[in-house]
Order: structure tokens, then C-alpha cells, then sequence
């Protein structure tokens, strides 16, 4: 079956026309470009701000002329991961994607689902002849997987819709009402380092599943970066010296792949190998159930390379070693909410310099920044300098907004079940435009994806079909100015 024979046809259409945009976070430029030419193709009053972010106007059907104005978001860019075996460029090429069953995929790559079907919902809705629906405002905001300045560069007035839907849920049976907010710290050092030309060690690990660092928390998946520590850290002990680390990626997706070379000055390269590979049937026996595809490599290799210390080497290994990763608090007042977490997203030692990149996140900003706080002390104890970037808020629910009321009969009545409804570990740009518009009522949600964030993505057809008669009869039933 071809995407085009799936239902809503205009739904998955518009996702194919949105996926033939190269859209990376932070390189928007050309699928800017091309929804300000889609809602100018229209006729429909289209307008950009300073950041980037796009806003359509589209006037209500006959009847329903004074309902309140509704602000539908959804951002542009996309989380781009692949597979190491996978040639595929972000920069220049279009998602390919296949149906498979009940689900849509990427070959190799992520699909781009989040948040692009919130994105081709609402193109189906600006072009649409005999959808009733009140005056609509559609928001596309920029970079929101990569620090959301899209939605911190909104200014106040630029919007004017009184309530607004956001489509960035990943779950068809949730309405959101509450995130998380985050903050990115980053640790850095540049070492002296000694030119070295001998037999040393390299240790790969891949095929975790990786995904996305709120959401799938915790789930106990696999962290690339830790798992690759456990070597390290025994390394230790036969005085290594760090000569390249290459491990995990973007800081709000959970590690999939690592990659470390180092030498051991004067020792036995094979006594170390006996104790890694007991390391690895460990971690192969606790993750069997979970990451059926992991695969660690540990073979010797002759390196020519600048090598850090043994000094240094150490410190910053018992650093990584301290240094939180996955949940470091439930929420007391949600039921099997994740309050706070962080992920070690990316690991590098390149260039006589270690960078760690991590994403701590909390719907508390108080234990946000008291996780951060830790990971500072952990890494500035070896010598490191520690910078805090990208805060933002997260978005305090209010269960009893009409708009939510509204959502939940509709589900019920619509689907003969009760929704959930709940607060989530990812971060959502409503907290940040709740900022800056605090009048406006705001609620989240979508179809199903999983695997969001890595190339496991998927979205479930059943689902998008679901997701958009829902949202049809909610624009019928949104209430009177």
C-alpha cells in the first residue's frame, strides 16, 4: 500500500509534501519558505516574525463567525537521527518513507512524524472547502526540539487566538495539560595532550533503541554513554588514557551509539579485553529483555592519536561515572508522572577538548535546576567548566479550563471511553507561549507515534484517522466569544 491510498488522504498527502522539505532544527530556512508559499497559494493572510515562526489566518465557515478565535500549533523542524548504516543526509534529502501494516515508517532514518502530522493536519484545514470550523490562527513555530526559540521569540500581540490547540501529543487516547520544563548543561575542558603511535583499545556499542529523552525516560532503555562508561571506568584501574570518545547525539534523544579508543601504558591490552567482555555479558544479560539488538564490539586496534592523561583521563571518567542519567524523581502528586530526569545525550573527545551534553528536565523548576546542580558538581570536581543554557518554563495544568472540559465530553461521547488526561516528561512549547499569553486557554493533543526521536519512529494510521474526525468535532463545539 502507498502512502497516498492511506485515510485521511489529505492528511497523509500533506505529510508527503512536507517531507520532501529538508527541515533540521536550526536549518528551517526552506520549509519556512514553503508554508508561508503554501498559505499565500491559498489566499489566506500570511505573515513571519522576526525568529522565523509562521502565522496563517483562515476566517470561520458560514455560522460560525463568533466563536472564539483558536490558535492551532505545530512546529516545523524535526528531530534528525539515523542509523549508522544508513546513508542519508538531513541537509539535502526527504524522508523516505513505507507503510507497513498499521504503521508508517522511514527507512533507516526518523520519520519526522513529530511534529509534522500536527503540521499536515493543519495544511488540511487552511485548504479545506466544507470543514466547518471557527476563525482559525495556525502557528508553525521554529527549533522547537532544539531549545524552542521559536516559541521564546514570540512577542507579545503577535498572536490573537483565544484558545489554543496544540498538536504535539503522541498518544490519540491523552489530552495534555501539563509538561515539563528543561534546561541544557553543557561541560567542557581542553586538556594538554602526548602524541601517541601504539596498540590500544576500541570499544563500539550500537543498536539501542534510543528515543526520545522525556517520553520513554523511563522505560530503562539503554543509554549508550553510561553503558560505555562501565568500560571506561574499569579501564581505570589499568591506568587508561583517553585518545577519542564519539558517543550518543542530540540532547533530547536517548543515546543509541558510542564509540571510545584509549590505551592502557604498559599493560596487558588481552587482561583487559577478559574483564570488558565480562562487562558486556553483564550488561547483554540485564538489557536481553529489553534491547534485543545491542551490540558491543571490544577488540584491540593501533592507534595514532593525542592521548589526555592518566591524571585527567580518570577524573573525567569518575565524573561521567557520578553524573546522573534516567529518573531522578516521581512526581508525589501524579500518579506515574516523571517529575524530573536527565539524559547524557552526547560525549566527545575531539581536539585536545571533552564536551557532555545533557537535558534536564522537571514540571518542578526548583528540582529542574537542583538535577542540573548535581550534574555541575559532578563534572566541575574534575576540573571542568559548566554552563547552563535553553531554560524554559514548563506548563502548570489546569484540569478544570473550559477548553478541556470540552475535549474530555467530546472523547467520551465520541469513543464510549474516558481519555487520559495528564501532564507529560516532555517538553511542550505551551509553557513558553502560556508565558507570554497567559490569557489564552491551552491544550495537547495528537496521534499515536512511538519511537519518537530515533529511527524506530512510527505513526499509527488507525490513529491518525481517529485524531482527525476528533478534532473536527472539536472545532464544531468551540464556544462563543
Amino acid at each position: 500500500m502507498e502512502l497516498s491510498d492511506l485515510e485521511p488522504q489529505v492528511i497523509w498527502k500533506n505529510f508527503s509534501k512536507l517531507n520532501s522539505v529538508p527541515r533540521p532544527s536550526k536549518k528551517e530556512e526552506r520549509v519556512i519558505k514553503f508554508i508561508k508559499d503554501f498559505g499565500i497559494s491559498l489566499g489566506l493572510e500570511t505573515k513571519e516574525d522576526e525568529t522565523g515562526n509562521v502565522v496563517i489566518y483562515k476566517p470561520a465557515t458560514a455560522g460560525l463567525e463568533n466563536r472564539k478565535m483558536v490558535t492551532l500549533q505545530s512546529h516545523l523542524d524535526m528531530v534528525c537521527q539515523k542509523n549508522n548504516d544508513t546513508d542519508f543526509d538531513f541537509d539535502t534529502q526527504g524522508i523516505q518513507m513505507y507503510v507497513d501494516g498499521d504503521w508508517v515508517k522511514a527507512k533507516g532514518t526518523t520519520l519526522g512524524a513529530d511534529n509534522g502530522l500536527g503540521v499536515a493536519t493543519i495544511m488540511s484545514l487552511l485548504e479545506s472547502k466544507d470543514i466547518p470550523h471557527p476563525p482559525l490562527e495556525a502557528l508553525f513555530t521554529i527549533d522547537e526540539e532544539t531549545g524552542m526559540t521559536g516559541a521564546f521569540g514570540l512577542q507579545p500581540g503577535f498572536l490573537k487566538g483565544e484558545i489554543l490547540l496544540n498538536l504535539d501529543t503522541e498518544e490519540d487516547n491523552e489530552i495534555g495539560i501539563g509538561c515539563a520544563g528543561g534546561v541544557d548543561v553543557t561541560a567542557t575542558k581542553t586538556y594538554p595532550t602526548t602524541p601517541i603511535s601504539e596498540e590500544g583499545i576500541y570499544i563500539e556499542i550500537k543498536g539501542l533503541k534510543g528515543g526520545h529523552s522525556g517520553m520513554d525516560i523511563h522505560k530503562g532503555l539503554g543509554n549508550a554513554n553510561k553503558l560505555l562508561c562501565r568500560f571506561l571506568f574499569k579501564a581505570v584501574d589499568y591506568h587508561v588514557q583517553l585518545t577519542c570518545i564519539n558517543a550518543g547525539g542530540l540532547r533530547n534523544a536517548i543515546p543509541r551509539e558510542a564509540k571510545a579508543e584509549f590505551i592502557l601504558p604498559g599493560q596487558n591490552l588481552d587482561d583487559f579485553i577478559k574483564e570488558a567482555e565480562k562487562i558486556k555479558e553483564d550488561i547483554l544479560h540485564e538489557f536481553h529483555s529489553l534491547e534485543k539488538n545491542l551490540q558491543i564490539l571490544i577488540t584491540k586496534r593501533h592507534l595514532e592519536a593525542d592521548a589526555i592523561s592518566k591524571e585527567e583521563s580518570k577524573a573525567f571518567i569518575y565524573a561521567l561515572k557520578a553524573a546522573h542519567n534516567g529518573v531522578f524523581r516521581m512526581s508525589p502528586d501524579i500518579d506515574d508522572l516523571v517529575e524530573a530526569s536527565n539524559n547524557i545525550a552526547r560525549v566527545e573527545l575531539k581536539d585536545h577538548q571533552i564536551k557532555v551534553l545533557c537535558l534536564s528536565r522537571s514540571s518542578v523548576d526548583s528540582t529542574k535546576f537542583e538535577v542540573a546542580d548535581q550534574l555541575k558538581a559532578s563534572f566541575e570536581l574534575a576540573g571542568m567548566e559548566v554552563k547552563f543554557s535553553g531554560s524554559y518554563p514548563g506548563w502548570q495544568p489546569d484540569p478544570d479550563s473550559e477548553i478541556v472540559k470540552i475535549l474530555e465530553r467530546i472523547y467520551k461521547e465520541k469513543f464510549q471511553e474516558n481519555p487520559q488526561v495528564l501532564a507529560c516528561h516532555a517538553g511542550l512549547e505551551c509553557g513558553i507561549i502560556g508565558a507570554t499569553f497567559p490569557k489564552m486557554e491551552m491544550v495537547s493533543f495528537g496521534p499515536t507515534i512511538l519511537g519518537a526521536h530515533s529511527p524506530d519512529e512510527r505513526a499509527n494510521i488507525p490513529s491518525v484517522q481517529k485524531f482527525w474526525g476528533y478534532l473536527l468535532d472539536i472545532l464544531k463545539e468551540i464556544p462563543s466569544k
